[in-house]
């Protein structure tokens, strides 16, 4: 009998196979919420498809080309596997979650858009799942409602039967939000909204990695994600569409790649996923997504995730014993994510000074700027953990912070 291969959880482990902390052994990165770190098998792998592989895909005869289009394909199965879609042909390639959502907006459900319909997302949105559908809806008359937030951070689902109606085209949510690592009831919300037959879109780009998702269980109509936060590329993105609504997605951008015949007088596209993919795309970053996949899959994330809550609970008990220092929220179920202010100090001030102790934080409005105005806090440091942090990162934090906060006073 051949023996399973034992899982990751060991984030010191985990930690060298990351090769930015062997170029800067005193990095302490807690900017995950942005982008995670590459691991060296995802550099490798990429750095080989430029070195050994690189080919066009789609259009050419020629070897490099074929092999370079099998890996573009093997990359959506193995997305599709991951996130366990009903279909291969679920998964569409984007430039990131950004556009995943716009295509949503501009290619499925504009078409449909009335004066007098309404869209749902909730205050805590990031600017990308909130303005598209914005402009969606003062574009066509439509109304934007709002779930509210509660002072604690989480979301108030007790008008969400009188929010979603029968005029309601979407309801559009975030998984975890990436400013107060809260991870909303996505279930709850997707049984609501289907009840009525409104289709959801759940963006899942704090969730993708760590946080196992099954789409097929979870009945979601869209999915959205990007590579850069699951250890792969920049400029990749993906877009899940449930088989139902294959037939109502139009082309976002047109061009090469996407075209089943073309007369002067008329074009035939193919269908999805194949007609979102127009031009040349991100062959290296697409089979880079494969690569770190694979790289997750090594992962004990059941473990890994645990160990991160502790790791998130212990950095707040921590942090709150440094005097003015005031943390944003406490959601009732959250990720490895926190912000938080200090008297008299702008974020970016923190920010620069945690940068002299090589401490990598966010500081400003994290892209939620209604969420920030509801609850009264102009801007926040953001620390953001990931499976290569460890309790030190935690202490120099920490110990930065006591530091900066005697200096100024």
């Amino acid at each position: 009998m051949v023996e399973s291969k034992k899982l990751l959880n060991d984030p010191t482990d985990i930690k060298q196979q990351f090769s930015i902390f062997s170029e800067f052994p005193e990095l302490v990165y807690l900017d995950n919420a942005a982008t995670t770190q590459r691991p060296q098998s995802v550099i490798n792998r990429v750095n080989n498809f430029h070195q050994r592989e690189n080919a066009s895909i789609r259009r050419g005869v020629y070897r490099l080309s074929a092999r370079a289009a099998q890996e573009f394909e093997a990359a959506r199965s193995a997305v599709a596997k991951f996130f366990r879609a009903p279909q291969e042909n679920c998964i569409a390639f984007t430039q990131g979650a950004t556009e995943s959502v716009n295509i949503v907006a501009r290619s499925i459900i504009e078409a449909t858009l009335k004066p007098g319909d309404n869209v749902v997302v909730s205050l805590m949105e990031h600017h990308a799942n909130l303005i598209p559908w914005q402009m969606l809806c003062q574009a066509n008359g439509a109304e934007l409602r709002i779930i509210p937030v509660s002072e604690l951070g989480d979301l108030d689902l007790s008008e969400l039967d009188t929010l979603i109606d029968a005029r309601t085209a979407i309801v559009a949510v975030v998984h975890i939000s990436n400013t107060l690592g809260t991870i909303n009831p996505v279930e709850k919300i997707i049984a609501a909204a289907h009840q009525r037959e409104v289709p959801v879109l759940v963006d899942a780009a704090q969730s993708a990695a760590l946080y196992p998702i099954d789409l097929t269980n979870l009945d979601c109509d869209f999915m959205v994600c990007s590579a850069h936060k699951m250890f792969g590329s920049f400029g990749v993105g993906i877009l899940y569409v449930h088989p139902r609504y294959h037939r109502q997605v139009q082309p976002y951008n047109y061009g090469g790649g996407i075209i089943r015949s073309v007369t002067v007088k008329e074009t035939e596209f193919l269908s999805y996923p194949y007609l979102l993919e127009a031009g040349t795309p991100n062959v290296a970053g697409v089979i880079g997504l494969a690569e770190a996949i694979r790289f997750i899959e090594t992962l004990d994330r059941t473990s890994l995730v645990k160990q991160l809550h502790q790791l998130t609970n212990d950095a707040r008990q921590k942090l709150a014993s440094v005097e003015g220092l005031s943390l944003l929220g406490n959601p009732a179920l959250s990720s490895s994510l926190l912000s938080f202010s200090l008297d008299g100090m702008h974020p970016h001030d923190i920010a620069s000074f945690l940068n002299e102790d090589h401490i990598a934080v966010r500081a400003g409005q994290h892209c939620t700027q209604p969420l920030l105005d509801h609850l009264g806090v102009p801007a926040t440091v953001r620390v953001s953990l990931s499976i290569y942090n460890t309790p030190s990162d935690i202490d120099k934090l920490v110990g930065s912070m006591q530091a900066m906060k005697s200096f100024w006073t």
